[in-house]
């Protein structure tokens, strides 16, 4: 028997269109929604296009990826001297006071304090706490004691180098030190040649424009007596510190973790970059009457300095980059930076991305602020305390602060710290608008590994020291992760590994330093030798401070340093000083 044959539903045909529109619908409010949480992209910026922006930011990191490695539990720092390293009691000479002056900004200063500490032992000498350039491009009048617990400092270092707040006196006047410039990057080895006779002469001395004036590569004990001096005795006075922290609890009531962001792109940095942003005649009108400050600046190629990844990322660049990263729109930013040049506007695409941005200007109240805002140093001082206590480091350029504060990060656990990769970003940014929001963030990963701040990124030895520390860096290992004082090691009074033994230079006694530079001038004069960098001229005599009867000789500018490095030009100092 049959079944009866059902009768269609006099609706149902009529649905179908329906549903279908509605669905059709659906998919369109999607794609639309997709669009609008799409990065925003600056419409001036050469070779990104806002139309190639079709999915949001994706990525393969966990949380505990964006906020640390799960390596850095391997590896601590360790300073310790070895047992050679004799007791500054015993190997610091009677009239040798080693004065100096620092240049540039707080961290070009900062470098300099620390290379001097380690000259002074190398030439067995008393240090004078170092005085801080208060002339050059940051006019700070801030003296050492007013940015750094100078207490701390010399009672800190007692046993490694001894060091006194004013020079010596003599007969009831403070001793005239003899002036001199040293070579960029000079070894141990220039110092006893070229340094250590003129002390022993003049039993004072005075180091000028003194950074970057010590090699980077020393032997391991007078790297981590480096360390001892960046990570453990510079440490900034109470009222700074007490801002800073009181602006790291105020990130942290707002968000679990935070980025910390150093962001140059102040007017003055882009126009000794000589790179172009994309502002047409107005940017270089504006950049270009500044540039012209610096005579020696040699004409500027922006497509190859671009290329060559020496432009500092944008605001909107850096967005990019992290959002690419994954860090989500959410996240809080603390940005470390002075006048950004276009204000608002520049910052427009980056706030855009991350909305909860954030200064110490925004943080502060405007009395616990004003005590600082005359000191270009005191400021920078509490945005490197904020920096180096986020969960994320982030720099749009290579410059001191981004150096000594990934050097730090890492010394103190490998903290998440992300340095652009600019030289391969710059192909991922001009190349943008050809390619998908997941393939553009897929490639920004890839290049940015080792540049995030792992451990072993860089191989032991390679790279400047202060930004990879590697002699002060240790792996643990099965015994030390148990018994983490297993290497019998003296912990002294501050918490520092320190052991006694013989030393890791000789103690030269004067006669054995006069004879050993004697065999290498043939002359046998003895004659102390100045590098100037103000002035290339040759065989041009100066009258020193104390002895208007002794010249010294002036050699050209490009000579070489004990190392093979040559000494640089205004030009170098310069992007030093800006990049602070």
């Amino acid at each position: 028997m049959g079944y009866p044959r059902r009768r269609a539903h006099p609706r149902r045909g009529a649905l179908l269109p329906a549903m279908a529109a509605l669905l059709l619908l659906f998919l369109a409010v999607s794609l639309l929604s997709i669009a609008i949480s799409a990065p925003p992209l600056a419409d001036r910026h050469p070779g990104i296009s806002r139309r190639s922006l079709r999915h949001p930011p994706t990525s393969r990191w966990t949380t505990r990826d964006l906020w640390g490695s799960e390596l850095a539990s391997n590896f601590y720092g360790c300073s310790h001297s070895s047992r050679k390293f004799l007791d500054s009691s015993v190997v610091t000479q009677p009239d040798r006071y080693l004065l100096i002056v620092t240049s540039g900004g707080l961290n070009q200063q900062r470098t300099g304090i620390v290379d001097a500490v380690v000259a002074a032992r190398i030439l067995n000498a008393t240090l004078v706490v170092p005085k801080l350039d208060q002339t050059s491009f940051w006019k700070d009048s801030s003296n050492f004691s007013e940015i750094f617990d100078i207490d701390w400092f010399i009672s800190f270092l007692a046993k490694d180098v001894k060091i006194i707040k004013e020079p010596p006196q003599k007969g009831g006047k403070a001793v005239r030190p003899y002036k001199m410039r040293i070579p960029r990057k000079c070894t141990p080895q220039c110092y006893l040649k070229r340094v250590l006779p003129a002390l022993l002469k003049k039993h004072a001395l005075r180091l000028t424009k003194y950074d970057y004036r010590l090699s980077n590569k020393l032997d391991t004990d007078l790297q981590k007596l480096r360390c001892r001096v960046n990570y453990h005795a510079l440490r900034f006075t109470d009222p700074i510190q007490e801002l800073g922290k009181r602006l790291i609890q105020r990130m942290r009531e707002k968000s679990r973790y935070f980025i910390a962001l150093h962001l140059r792109f102040e007017s003055d940095m882009l126009a000794f970059s000589g790179c172009y942003y994309g502002g047409g005649e107005k940017e270089r009108r504006d950049l270009g009457a500044i540039r012209k400050r610096w005579k020696t600046l040699h004409t500027s190629n922006p497509e190859k300095g671009r290329r060559q990844g020496r432009c500092p990322l944008t605001p909107e660049e850096v967005g990019l980059l992290l959002r690419a990263l994954g860090y989500g729109s959410d996240v809080h930013i603390y940005a470390a930076s002075g006048e950004i040049y276009g204000g608002e506007e520049t910052l427009a695409p980056l706030k855009a991305l991350f909305p909860n941005y954030h200064t110490k200007e925004s943080l502060s109240r405007k009395d616990e602020l004003t005590p600082f805002l005359a000191h270009s140093s005191r400021m920078a001082a509490i945005d490197f305390i904020v920096c180096d206590g986020s969960d994320a480091f982030v720099t749009n350029n290579n410059g001191n602060m981004a150096k000594i504060l990934a050097g730090r990060r890492r010394y103190f656990g490998h903290r998440r710290t992300i340095r652009p990769n600019a030289k391969q970003l710059y192909h991922l940014f001009t190349n943008r608008g050809n390619m998908s929001w997941d393939k553009f963030s897929s490639q920004v990963r890839k290049v940015q590994k080792g540049f995030i701040g792992d451990p072993m990124e860089v191989k032991p030895g390679r790279g400047e020291f202060h930004a990879y520390p590697a002699a002060c860096i240790c792996e643990k290992t099965d015994e030390n992760k148990s018994n983490p004082g297993s290497n019998q090691e003296i912990v002294n009074r501050t918490g520092i590994r320190k052991a006694i033994g013989e030393p890791a230079y000789p103690v030269y006694t004067d006669e054995e330093a006069d004879g050993s530079d004697t065999e290498d001038d043939p002359t046998g004069t003895g004659e102390e030798v100045v590098i100037t960098e103000d002035d290339p001229a040759a065989g041009e005599e100066m009258v020193t401070e104390d002895d208007p009867t002794v010249t010294e000789e002036v050699i050209d500018t490009e000579a070489e340093a004990d190392d093979g490095s040559s000494v640089r030009q205004e030009g170098s100092e310069l992007e030093e000083i800006l990049s602070d």
